[in-house]
């Protein structure tokens, strides 16, 4: 599976983006698939999570009631709603794939991942 991450840029706080991976290979509908950002001088953090049908999802508390995951299997393609954002928001955004179609929150139980996007957000 090869992923490809876009959709960041620079916003205000307040604003909203939406991240889109696309990814490659007939087997990505099996999946589970998740978002992961690391901001400048800290280490990569867990944002959002999806099993490979798109029925259940899972949230950071930081991005609880503030960011949305969802998958659409016929494009190949998963992405990140972020409305509300923050300063704090403002990190590299990877998307990764397991090799299950199941949700974890650890980055080392997910085999591919895409280049990462730069999300800004000014205050």
């Amino acid at each position: 599976v090869q992923l490809q991450a876009s959709g960041g840029g620079l916003v205000q706080a307040g604003g909203s983006l939406r991240l889109s991976c696309a990814g490659s290979g007939r087997t990505f509908s099996r999946f589970g698939m998740g978002w992961f950002r690391q901001a400048p001088g800290k280490e990569r953090e867990f944002v959002a999570g999806i099993t490979w049908s798109g029925g259940s999802s899972f949230y950071a508390d930081s991005a609880k009631g503030r960011f949305t995951i969802s998958r659409d299997n016929a494009k190949n393609t998963f992405y990140l709603q972020m409305n509300s954002l923050k300063p704090e928001d403002t990190a590299v955004y990877y998307c990764a794939s397991r090799l299950d179609g199941w949700i974890s929150s650890k980055g080392d139980e997910y085999a591919y991942w895409g280049q990462g996007t730069l999300v800004t957000v000014s205050s």
